[in-house]
């Protein structure tokens, strides 16, 4: 395949503008990047993008495809009060309400969303307490008609008792043997999905441990509400990010989800370890638990990725919000500048997903990378250069931009039009089963 006729953002560390060249995509990878008509055979097809920016797909490093669902449901009772009532009213009565169909097409909603706001890669945290051995395979499944890529992994918790716990972990160790033997869709990567360190006994982390010889990064929260760290320092005498030092967890492969309350010795610890941190900001501002110390970490040399805990994949949007919430935090405009953002969301992101797929180039596009790319119909009223191009995110770029997304050399939506997933008829099943999950929600 030939795209021609676009601006090609090209991203990585030393990021361009491109005009006047050509892409070469072959075999799901970027092949080389030409002047235009320079390249020329019979066999190719070639696509005119009219004069759109041709750029790499977003991706989500942290996401809860099992909450869609909550979308319109008002449970019963007073409003929630802080985070573990949230947790208790609605999440965890979501979750449990969940069958294998309703695992199924909370996924594919969230998967039409990803393809029409150009969100190429996912890393999802499952959990379905109703519906736990399998689970990974019907999401699995799921993405494989998407086409997108993206990691798994299923939430272990002791909320719901020693067998559901054992469960969760027999479903992560299953899924990642799986893909360990290359029995997966090679799109799809693996980690050890766990909730939190206050659901989390210190005999469950450590059977997990031991469920995970092949040493798969874990997934887990960490800090997202005042809650974890009180329970952290009652129960075990160490604040959560210590305690998942002393049990061996931190490392390069491990995903930590918010650290809203990190301290500045835990920020240190996760400096160290080399793991990463997701940022999730709008999910933070929607469960009033604070503003996460992001510039701290970022000075600090902690790996903070950009995520959307479950929120719509319209990752520009989550963008948005980091860039604005940490100045209003500070009450400092120079706070979380352009490039602070693209570090997480670009960056980060790219290191972080090409890291999971064994050293694959993605998120950017050079000779070799892999052809995950979305064309923005992006009509720029001033100037457009590689070194203004994070503001025109901020402050220009919409969701509904994206006309054309691409995963693996493969086009998932051509023109506003989805190939892989029919929206209207996924729409209309999810209704009717979300109406079921509601009904039998307790």
């Amino acid at each position: 395949m030939i795209i021609t006729n676009g601006k090609i953002v090209t991203w990585g560390p030393d990021s361009q503008i491109l005009e006047g060249q050509d892409l070469i995509i072959k075999d799901g990878l970027i092949a080389s990047i030409v002047p235009s008509s320079s390249y020329e055979t019979a066999n190719e097809e070639r696509v005119d993008a009219c004069g759109q920016l041709v750029m790499p797909g977003n991706m989500c490093a942290h996401t809860h495809y099992y909450g869609a669902f909550s979308r319109g449901w008002g449970y019963p009772g007073e409003p929630a009060a802080n985070f573990v009532e949230i947790l208790q009213r609605l999440w965890w009565r979501l979750d449990k309400a969940l069958s294998p169909q309703a695992v199924k097409y909370s996924a594919l909603v969230c998967l039409v969303d990803a393809i029409k706001y150009g969100t190429t890669t996912l890393f999802d945290h499952h959990a379905s307490p109703s519906c736990i051995d399998g689970s990974l395979d019907i999401e699995h499944d799921a993405m494989v008609e998407a086409g997108l890529r993206g990691s798994l992994c299923y939430e272990v918790t002791d909320r719901d008792g020693p067998q559901k716990a054992l469960a969760g972990i027999r479903e992560n160790a299953r899924f990642i043997e799986r893909v360990t033997k290359g029995q997966a869709d090679p799109k799809l990567r693996a980690h050890f999905g766990l909730h939190a360190s206050l659901t989390l006994s210190d005999e469950t982390l450590k059977a997990c441990i031991e469920a995970n010889p092949c040493q798969a990064g874990y997934h887990v929260h960490a800090a997202e509400g005042i809650a974890d760290e009180e329970d952290a320092l009652e129960k075990y005498g160490k604040r959560v990010i210590a305690r998942y030092k002393a049990l061996g967890m931190l490392g390069p492969k491990t995903i930590l989800a918010h650290g809203v309350h990190c301290n500045q010795d835990e920020i240190e610890m996760i400096a160290e370890s080399g793991a990463w941190l997701s940022h999730q900001p709008r999910s933070n501002m929607n469960n009033a638990v604070g503003v996460a110390p992001i510039p701290a970490m970022l000075e600090s040399g902690v790996k903070v990725c950009l995520g959307n805990d479950g929120f719509s994949n319209a990752m520009w949007s989550e963008m948005q919000a980091a860039y604005f919430i940490h100045k209003d935090h500070r009450q400092d405009p120079r706070t979380m500048g352009g490039y602070d953002v693209m570090k997480m969301a670009i960056q980060n992101n790219s290191q972080l997903t090409s890291e999971t797929f064994g050293g694959l180039r993605i998120g950017v596009i050079e000779p070799g990378a892999a052809a995950d790319i979305i064309l923005v119909d992006y009509q720029t009223i001033t100037p457009l250069h590689a070194g203004n191009l994070a503001w025109h995110i901020l402050f220009g770029f919409r969701d509904g931009m994206v006309s054309s997304t691409m995963v693996d050399g493969k086009w998932l939506m051509r023109d506003r039009r989805l190939l892989t997933l029919d929206e209207a008829e996924i729409a209309a099943k999810a209704r009717e089963i979300a109406a079921e999950t509601w009904n039998s929600i307790d």
